[in-house]
């Protein structure tokens, strides 16, 4: 036989037998969104190091083509084995079956008392978890140290009623407004109706419960600051610069997220770093912190795919408390779990700090596939009652038909039992 043909039969067969072994390299598939995709090359290139039998191949993708993509992939076989989710899309696509049982697998961690208890609630649907925390976003307040000392409020208030005062009384010596709420956003009026005790939905999410005392008189308190004129009807695009408005004291707070952290102190650069700070959600009785929403993203795994003890492996090193931490430097993502918390990074930040008491007390949103499209409805509710376009009862029971519509489907499935 030919000497070269010989060698390149030995090649094949050496090639041929060591792809057989149980050690050979997997390659994984791992979808992530938004600023946390650009960074997942980084991240998914130590686990590497870490794991040399795994090779990840990342797709960074936009988060306003993230859902679409999902499901594209989902509808044509082609999920990746690991992807980031937004809390709110968790029931959905556990409801499509496309994500693995993660519960045994996470349970076997030991990890379960680490994390922030809405953070890991978010994940479970119908008892059983399905992705885990990779970060959260919730809302605090931002506000202005500064204005509020000129007009002797020296520390933020732990209810609502006190901020009503203060930001009333800086209202009437300053003629500024005293907190920004987009009306176009919903979150502010599901926070307030949170803190009331309010469900959102009843009959076991069948059903609108937007005539609910709670909600009713949660409603109010937001369309009060309207009506008492401390903050402008506007829609988040309607103010042009939203830094340059909370510099110049065109109002003196808003509710916010973690990302405004590095943005305040990247745009607000004629304001003093003492001037501004932050604060925990007040309350509207004596409980402190108030509630705030358990949003953000978590990663899952998904049930299709034919690598899912390496995939698990990923999941676990991007989850651990030392990967949240330097999300976190490089995204400003707010870890999950309490030991992170630890680090200097974020221990030693006044301003963070008040996320960290935040996350206390969050609480996840309605876990049902439909919870996008009722938001929105929330939000357009929220608005016509604040332009006066229609009374609060009238709006109430308007978004009430509404979502009821949306739900037609799901308690179609209910009823039969599917």
């Amino acid at each position: 036989m030919n000497f070269r043909l010989s060698l390149v039969i030995l090649s094949s067969c050496l090639w041929l037998l060591n792809a057989c072994q149980p050690g050979h390299d997997e390659s994984l598939t791992f979808w992530a969104f938004g600023s946390e995709g650009e960074v997942a090359h980084e991240l998914a290139s130590e686990f590497e190091r870490l794991n040399p039998d795994v090779r990840v191949e990342v797709q960074p993708i936009p988060w306003n083509a993230a859902h679409e993509k999902l499901l594209t992939a989902y509808a044509g076989g082609s999920l990746p084995d690991v992807f980031q989710l937004g809390n709110t899309w968790i029931a959905e696509f556990q409801a499509l079956r496309a994500l693995d049982d993660v519960t045994r697998r996470f349970g076997n961690t030991g990890q379960k008392g680490d994390y922030f208890e809405g953070a890991l609630d978010a994940t479970f649907v119908e008892g059983r978890m399905w992705a885990v925390p990779w970060y959260v976003d919730t809302r605090i307040l931002f506000y202005r140290r500064d204005l509020l000392e000129a007009v002797g409020i020296t520390s933020p208030p732990r209810r609502w009623d006190g901020w009503f005062e203060a930001l009333s009384r800086f209202h009437e010596r300053t003629g500024a407004f005293g907190l920004f709420l987009a009306i176009d956003a919903w979150e502010v009026p599901v926070v307030f109706a949170m803190q009331h005790g309010a469900a959102l939905l009843k009959d076991g999410d069948r059903h609108g419960d937007f005539l609910h005392p709670g909600f009713r008189a949660a409603f109010d308190a937001y369309l009060g600051w309207f009506r008492e004129k401390l903050a402008p009807a506007e829609s988040s695009g309607q103010v042009a610069n939203l830094y340059r408005e909370f510099e110049q004291g065109y109002f003196a707070a808003l509710i916010t997220g973690p990302w405004n952290l590095g943005e305040f102190r990247r745009r607000l650069r004629d304001l003093d770093a003492a001037a501004w700070d932050t604060a925990p959600l007040p309350s509207f009785d004596d409980s402190y912190p108030g509630i705030s929403l358990a949003g953000g993203g978590s990663l899952a795994l998904a049930y299709a795919s034919r690598h899912k003890d390496a995939a698990w492996r990923l999941i676990e090193f991007l989850t651990e408390p030392r990967q949240q931490v330097y999300l976190y430097r490089l995204t400003g993502d707010l870890p999950p779990g309490r030991t992170a918390w630890s680090d200097p990074a974020l221990a030693g930040d006044r301003k963070a700090r008040s996320f960290r008491s935040q996350m206390e007390r969050i609480a996840p949103l309605p876990k049902i596939p439909e919870w996008e499209r009722i938001a929105s409805r929330i939000a357009a509710c929220a608005e016509r009652a604040v332009r006066g376009e229609v009374p609060p009862q009238a709006a109430l029971e308007a978004l009430n038909r509404e979502v009821d519509r949306i739900l037609e489907k799901r308690r179609w499935l209910l009823e039969r039992g599917l």
